[in-house]
């Protein structure tokens, strides 16, 4: 089962890939505090839901530390930022491609 098989985003209208990938790869660099988390990506937007889209299709989750609560990646949440960087990596190579192909 492939990271993407969890939940479509396309099939559910979750937020779109890329705007997930930001969300959790900034998480990845550091654990944030919820507070943290909620302020720089929570949206007003009820079709723009990425925090809810990550925590829903298990890529973070948020843990108690003793001084409050912060946001962590998980291991489904890593494994997404590799398959997706991977694609991403892929598509790039192909349109560099292309491009040098047209000159």
């Amino acid at each position: 089962m492939g990271v993407h098989d969890i939940k479509s985003p396309a099939a559910t209208g979750a937020a779109p890939d890329p705007l997930v990938f930001d969300l959790v790869e900034w998480i990845a660099r550091e654990p944030r505090s919820y507070a943290e988390v909620i302020d720089a990506w929570r949206t007003s937007c009820p079709r723009l839901t990425v925090w809810e889209d990550a925590v829903d299709r298990g890529l973070v989750k948020r843990e108690s530390n003793g001084h409050g609560t912060q946001v962590v990646v998980t291991d489904l949440g890593r494994r997404f930022l590799r398959d997706l960087s991977r694609d991403l990596g892929r598509n790039l190579d192909r349109n560099l491609d292309r491009n040098l192909d047209r000159r």
